[in-house]
């Protein structure tokens, strides 16, 4: 991995350790509905969906990516996943934003849990903005929303996120 791409996900960790995962993800949820309050359909209607704050993200060419957020059914906590993603090709800069991802079925979702899951080219993200959730639609079972935060990354790269969740076993968040 590269110095950028390091000192980015270093960033996003030290930024992550200071505040609570749950108090993290309930900032990113209302961020989210400040910048596009019909994002509410799809919290509503989704069998789940996974909140991903401060995804870290860098690159020289050979680059990463690396987030840690909670699972939601049915807007139940349910537990914890990691988002993690290797790519090579043309790419450049550093960046951090929230994502979120909802899942449309329970059989999606089923598949997300058991680590089945991967994302990858063929699934775009939706820049969360007033009004955007109307256009959006899900694409093979997912539909994807992130939130820039701050830097700047160019990208034309091959990757894919994988996930990694594991179940909430009586532990506080």
């Amino acid at each position: 991995m590269t110095l950028a791409a390091l000192l980015v996900m270093a960033g996003t960790f030290t930024a992550g350790a200071q505040t609570p995962l749950k108090t993290q993800v309930d900032q990113t949820l209302a961020a989210f509905k400040q910048a596009d309050p019909g994002l509410q359909t799809f919290l509503d209607s989704a069998a789940g969906y996974a909140v991903f704050p401060n995804v870290g993200k860098g690159g020289l060419i050979i680059g990463g990516q690396h987030g840690r957020g909670l699972v939601y059914e049915h807007g139940r906590l349910i537990g914890e996943a990691t988002l993690t993603e290797a790519s090579i090709g043309a790419q450049a800069g550093g960046a951090t934003f929230d994502q979120i991802i909802f899942f449309e079925t329970p059989e999606v979702l089923q598949q997300f849990k058991q680590g089945k899951f991967l994302m990858d080219a063929q699934v775009s993200a939706t820049v969360a903005a007033e009004g955007v959730e109307k256009h959006a639609k899900y694409e093979h079972g997912v539909a994807v929303f992130i939130l820039p935060k701050k830097g700047l990354m160019g990208q034309a790269a091959v990757g894919g996120q994988k996930f990694k969740f594991t179940p909430l076993t009586g532990q506080q968040y």
